[in-house]
């Protein structure tokens, strides 16, 4: 268990470094609760001005949560992974509200739990190797981790394109969005990291001197035809609208969608809505478990997993299969409050 994250204190910083490269370091709970414990040690240690969160080696920051834990939990009652989501969402609260300033190397795939734990950054470091995305829908879940937070505050309708169709940013869309803070070239990582560990007070002067002008990031080419295409909060309404519309790319990205579970797309959407009007990220939290401890139980998620993971054979069969067969009801039974000796708490 010890070296799936690598805690130390390296100068004046405390550095946690995923080591899990076979998984392209895919969050354990083990992991979860090393961080969590790390963070909490030096949150009251004068000497530990700033944490970093990089990895270790390969090409992935973080591809997300092990979705085969879950699948086998959620087999089993899901106890486990009700425990694992827990968890983590307590993590990404930690973060989210760290005394300290948090500075997250986004360097390679950075997926699903790797945007949860890269997002509540105060500082967020994109390079040319940055795939930024949340694709949980096609696997019948959800984008959590304080995703609905996160992409209902992109600009326009950006975050409901992103929460539907899972689509890959690079480091350049990154930055334009606000995902990221900065731009640097992966070649420059281990001088920033050096620098700032001796020096975390000068981080802002050290990451302007290391950035650089991203190349132009092709989604902002695009963002005027999702604000209008994916401008309804029902379902319905964006796919008729990209039906509607004819064009190539909306085209493909209605095939796209043609793909996701139609459940957890009606999920992802209320989600994001109800999101944006919340002022406490706790409170988001709270939501997401409740989302997280029914989905992983609907048969979405197993199907989801057997056709994306397991069978690899990309042809899931969704239950509901139809989006107008996703009942409002059924979605209020998802979104529903737990009985309060369930709900999550932060630490």
């Amino acid at each position: 268990m010890s070296d799936t994250v690598l805690a130390r204190i390296e100068g004046r910083a405390g550095r946690l470094s995923l080591n899990r490269p076979a998984a392209l370091h895919a969050l354990t709970l083990d992991m979860v609760h090393m961080m969590s414990a790390a963070l909490a040690a030096w949150a009251g240690d004068d000497a530990v001005e700033a944490v970093l969160i990089d990895h270790a080696e390969g090409r992935g920051f973080c591809a997300g949560g092990d979705i085969r834990m879950l699948a086998d939990s959620a087999a089993a009652g899901g106890a486990e992974g009700r425990r694992f989501f827990h968890d983590e969402y307590r993590l990404n609260h930690q973060l989210f509200s760290y005394p300290k300033p948090v500075i997250a190397f986004m360097d390679g795939i950075t997926m699903g739990g790797g945007v949860g734990l890269a997002q509540p950054a105060s500082i967020r470091i994109a390079t040319e190797n940055t795939r930024l995305a949340m694709p949980e829908t096609g696997i019948g879940l959800f984008p959590d981790v304080g995703g609905g937070w996160y992409l209902s505050r992109v600009e326009g309708r950006v975050g409901r394109y992103l929460a539907l169709t899972g689509a890959r940013l690079d480091g350049a869309a990154c930055l334009a969005l606000g995902l990221a803070t900065h731009y640097l070239p992966a070649e420059a990582l281990a001088e920033a990291k050096a620098r700032i560990v001796e020096a975390p007070g000068r981080v802002d002067n050290i990451l302007r001197q290391l950035s650089v002008a991203p190349p132009p990031a092709s989604l902002v080419e695009q963002i005027g035809a999702i604000n209008r295409l994916f401008a309804s909060d029902r379902y319905e309404d964006i796919l008729a609208a990209l039906d509607a519309d004819g064009s190539d790319w909306a085209m493909k990205e209605r095939a796209a969608l043609g793909t996701k579970s139609p459940q957890t797309c009606k999920v992802a959407l209320r989600q994001l809505a109800t999101s944006a009007a919340l002022t406490d990220f706790a409170d988001n939290m709270t939501m997401e478990y409740r989302i997280a401890s029914r989905v992983l139980l609907r048969p979405d998620f197993a199907e989801g997993v057997r056709a994306v993971i397991v069978d690899k054979d990309n042809l899931p069969r969704w239950n509901p299969a139809l989006p107008q067969d996703v009942s409002t009801a059924l979605l209020d039974a998802i979104f529903a409050p737990l009985p309060a000796d369930e709900e999550w708490t932060p630490l």
